[in-house]
C-alpha cells in the first residue's frame, strides 16, 4: 500500500484579490449597518422631541389647510362649426374668409389685456380697485387664473376659471365665453366694412384717370383728324397695301387701253363712209346703257361714298354716253332716212368701244384714285407714325385703367356680398355645449391630499428633529464607537441593572410615546374623513 500525502487547501494567486475585495465590501456593509444602527439609537433617545415637533407641524398644517378658503371652478364648453354648404355653392364669387385660421387666432388672443379689462367693467370688479396698483393686480390675477383648453381638430374649446366666489366664477367665464363669439362675428364685419371702404377709393381713383385719359383721347383725335389710325392696320400696312392696290389698278387700266385699242383698231379696219352711218333722234341701245349704269350706280352709292372710284367711273360713263347720244342726235338730223345705211356690225361694234371706254375712264379713275392715297401717305411718313404711336399709347394706358376699373368694380361687389355672406348667414356658428355652470363642491383646495402630505411631512419633521437632537448632543452608543473616537482601547463595560421601578417607568414612557402617536394618526384620520366629505374630483 502505498502512503497517502496529507490534502492541504491552497489559493491560487489570482483569487486572493476577490477575496480581499469581498473582505473590503463586508466591512464596509458593516459600517453602514453600524451607523445606521447608531442613529436609529440616537433617535430613540429623543424621540420625545420627535414627537413634540411631529404633533406641532400636524396642528399647524391641518389649521392651515382648513383656513384656506373654497374655490369654485366655473367652466363652460362650446362648439365652433367651421362646415357651411355655403362655401362651395359661392366659390368663384365671393372670397370667403378662412373661419378655422379666424377662430384660432381668437382663441389664443381671448385673454390678452383689452379683453382681461372688458371683463372686469362687464363683472364690475374694476369699482374695487382704488388704485392703478390694485387694478394691475387685478388683470394679472385674471390672466393668471383663466384658461382655455381645446381638442384642436375637434374644434371644442373648454373655458375654465376659479374663484372664491362661486358667482362672479360663473360671471367671468360668461362675459369671456360672450366675447369669444360676438369677436370672431365682429371681426368679420370690421374686415368686410374696411376691404369694400378701401375699393371703393381705388374705384374713385380710377375715375378720375379715366375721365383724364377720355378727355386725352378726345383731344388728341381732334388735333390729329385725318391722320389716326384706322382698322386697317398701321400706317406701314396701310402704305404697302395702297401701293399692292395702286399696281394692281395700274395693271388693269393697261389691260383695260388694250383692249379699247384692239377694239378702235377692229373699227378703223372696217369703218364705213360717214354717210353710211344710221342717223335718229333716239338711240335706244345709248339709253339703254344709261339706265343700266343708273341703276348699277345707285346700288353702288348703297354701299360706297361718292369718291369711290366705281361710282366716279360709272358717272364718267354716264356723262360721255348722254354727249355721245347728243352728237349722234345731231348727226341723224342731216338724214332723213333713219335706216338708210345701217350696219348691225358696225353698231355692235360701236357698243363694244364705248364699253371699252368706260372700262378705261374707270380704271384711270382708280389709278388716280391710288396714286393720289399713296402720294399722300408718302407726304406724311414722318407725321403719321408718330401719330399712330401717341394713340397707341394713349389706347393702352386708357385700356389699363378701364380694365382695372372694371376689375374693382367685381371686387366691389364681391367684398360686399362677402360681408353679406359673413354677417347674415351661418359660415361660423357656435353652438354651446355646456353653459357656464359652477359645481355645488368646491374644487380647491383639496383638503384630503393636503391633510395627508402635511401627516407625511409631520413625521418627516419629527424623524429629522430627533436626527438633529442626536448630533447636536452625541453619545456612544457601542464600545466600537467609543475606541475608534478616542484611541484608546476598551478593556470593558459595565452593564446597566434596572430597578423594578426604572423598568415599570420605562414601560409607561413607551406607552405614553405609542399613545401620542396613536392620538396623532387618530387625529389624522378625524381630519381626513372630514376632508372626503367634500373631496374636489381628482
Amino acid at each position: 500500500m502505498t502512503a497517502q500525502m496529507p490534502r492541504t487547501d491552497t489559493l491560487s494567486i489570482t483569487e486572493l484579490p476577490r477575496q480581499k475585495q469581498k473582505s473590503k465590501g463586508s466591512f464596509k456593509m458593516q459600517e453602514l449597518m453600524a451607523q445606521l444602527l447608531s442613529h436609529l439609537k440616537g433617535i430613540w433617545k429623543y424621540r420625545w422631541y420627535a414627537v413634540i415637533a411631529a404633533w406641532v407641524v400636524a396642528l399647524a398644517g391641518w389649521i392651515t389647510v382648513y383656513k384656506l378658503p373654497d374655490r369654485y371652478e366655473a367652466s363652460a364648453r362650446v362648439y365652433v362649426d367651421t362646415q357651411s354648404i355655403l362655401k362651395p355653392l359661392l366659390s368663384g364669387m365671393t372670397t370667403s374668409p378662412n373661419v378655422e385660421q379666424q377662430v384660432s387666432i381668437m382663441s389664443r388672443t381671448l385673454f390678452s389685456r383689452p379683453n382681461v379689462e372688458r371683463v372686469l367693467r362687464m363683472v364690475d370688479l374694476d369699482i374695487k380697485a382704488s388704485t392703478a396698483k390694485d387694478r394691475e393686480q387685478q388683470i394679472k390675477g385674471l390672466m393668471d387664473e383663466i384658461t382655455m383648453a381645446t381638442t384642436g381638430r375637434d374644434n371644442l374649446y373648454t373655458i375654465l376659471y376659479s374663484n372664491e366666489n362661486p358667482k362672479l366664477a360663473k360671471d367671468v367665464v360668461q362675459s369671456f365665453l360672450t366675447i369669444f363669439v360676438e369677436g370672431s362675428l365682429g371681426d368679420k364685419k370690421q374686415d368686410s366694412a374696411s376691404a369694400v371702404h378701401f375699393i371703393e377709393q381705388q374705384i374713385k381713383a380710377y375715375e378720375e384717370k379715366l375721365v383724364l385719359a377720355e378727355n386725352a383721347l378726345k383731344e388728341f383725335k381732334r388735333k390729329n383728324i385725318g391722320l389716326l389710325p384706322h382698322e386697317g392696320g398701321d400706317y406701314f400696312a396701310k402704305l404697302t397695301t395702297t401701293a399692292e392696290s395702286l399696281n394692281q389698278a395700274q395693271l388693269e387700266l393697261r389691260e383695260a387701253e388694250n383692249a379699247r385699242n384692239s377694239i378702235k383698231k377692229q373699227m378703223t379696219d372696217g369703218e364705213p363712209m360717214a354717210d353710211q352711218l344710221p342717223v335718229a333722234d333716239s338711240n335706244p341701245e345709248i339709253d339703254g346703257r344709261i339706265q343700266a349704269l343708273n341703276k348699277n350706280l345707285d346700288a353702288l352709292r348703297l354701299n360706297f361714298t361718292e369718291r369711290h372710284p366705281d361710282i366716279v367711273a360709272t358717272k364718267r360713263l354716264i356723262t360721255q354716253l348722254e354727249e355721245r347720244k347728243k352728237e349722234e342726235a345731231k348727226l341723224s338730223k342731216r338724214s332723213a332716212d333713219p335706216g338708210k345705211n345701217y350696219s348691225p356690225m358696225l353698231q355692235q361694234i360701236n357698243v363694244a368701244l364705248m364699253e371699252a371706254d368706260a372700262r378705261v375712264a374707270s380704271m384711270r379713275a382708280r389709278v388716280a384714285e391710288y396714286s393720289a392715297r399713296y402720294n399722300h401717305l408718302k407726304t406724311q411718313i414722318n407725321a403719321i407714325p408718330q401719330v399712330e404711336a401717341e394713340f397707341t399709347q394713349l389706347n393702352r394706358d386708357y385700356e389699363v385703367n378701364k380694365g382695372n376699373y372694371e376689375k374693382l368694380l367685381e371686387r366691389r361687389e364681391s367684398a360686399k356680398m362677402s360681408g353679406e355672406m359673413a354677417t347674415t348667414t351661418e359660415l361660423l356658428t357656435f353652438k354651446i355645449i355646456d353653459p357656464p355652470m359652477v359645481p355645488q363642491i368646491p374644487t380647491a383646495p383639496n383638503r384630503f391630499r393636503l391633510v395627508s402630505l402635511v401627516f407625511l411631512g409631520a413625521l418627516l419633521a419629527g424623524i429629522g428633529t430627533a436626527l438633529l437632537m442626536s448630533l447636536i448632543r452625541p453619545t456612544f452608543q457601542s464600545q466600537g464607537t467609543l475606541r475608534e473616537i478616542t484611541g484608546f482601547p476598551v478593556l470593558g463595560t459595565v452593564s446597566m441593572i434596572w430597578t423594578d421601578q426604572e423598568i415599570i417607568k420605562r414601560k409607561k414612557g413607551v406607552y405614553a410615546f405609542g399613545l401620542s402617536l396613536l392620538f396623532l394618526l387618530g387625529l389624522y384620520g378625524a381630519f381626513l374623513a372630514k376632508a372626503l366629505k367634500n373631496m374636489p374630483p381628482f
